[in-house]
C-alpha cells in the first residue's frame, strides 16, 4: 500500500483542504492538502491517520476529517430482484435489534457472563442505515442490502456471503 503504481484512493481530503503533520503530534506541522485530493489511508492511531498521495507522499492528519470514497459493493453474481413489501424485512432487524439491546442490558446489569453475551450474539446479523426517507436495510438471509423509498426494497447489492464467515 502507498506506492505510486499501486495506490488506490480511500479518501478525498475535505471540500476546505486539510493540514497536514509530519509525525503524530500537534508540534510537528505540515503543509496543507489541496481540497477533494484523493488519498490513500495507510494506517491510523486514535484520531491521527497517516496518508499517502499518488506520489508516494506521506503525512499525517486528523483522520476524522478525511471523506471515505464509496467503493463498489461485493456481488455475488446473483441477479438483482424487487420486493414489493419492506416491512417483513423491517420487523426481522427490529427483532435483532431488540434482541442485541436485551442482551446488551442483561450483560451492563450483571444478569449475565461476556461469555453469555457472545453466545446469544454469535448469529445476529443486522445493519440499517436510515437518512431521511431513505433506508438501506442489510438481509443477510438473502444476501442483499436493499436501498427501501417506503413502498418497495430494490436491490442495491449483493453481499459475498463467503466474506461474513
Amino acid at each position: 500500500m502507498g506506492t505510486p503504481g499501486g495506490f488506490r484512493p480511500t479518501h478525498v481530503v475535505p471540500a476546505d483542504g486539510m493540514a497536514t503533520w509530519t509525525a503524530p503530534e500537534p508540534a510537528a506541522g505540515g503543509v496543507a492538502l489541496d481540497a477533494l485530493l484523493p488519498v490513500e489511508l495507510a494506517e491510523a492511531h486514535g484520531n491521527w491517520a497517516r496518508i499517502v498521495c499518488s506520489n508516494g507522499w506521506t503525512a499525517w492528519v486528523d483522520g476524522r476529517l478525511l471523506v471515505a470514497l464509496p467503493h463498489p459493493p461485493p456481488t455475488t453474481g446473483a441477479p438483482l430482484a424487487t420486493s414489493d413489501d419492506p416491512r417483513p424485512l423491517l420487523a426481522a432487524l427490529e427483532r435483532s435489534l431488540a434482541t442485541y439491546r436485551r442482551l446488551v442490558d442483561d450483560w451492563t446489569a450483571g444478569r449475565i457472563d461476556l461469555e453469555t453475551f457472545r453466545d446469544g450474539t454469535r448469529d445476529l446479523r443486522l445493519g440499517a442505515v436510515l437518512d431521511g426517507p431513505h433506508a438501506w436495510l442489510l438481509d443477510l438471509d438473502r444476501g442483499r442490502w436493499y436501498y427501501c423509498d417506503a413502498t418497495q426494497l430494490q436491490t442495491f447489492a449483493a453481499v459475498d456471503r463467503e466474506r461474513r464467515a
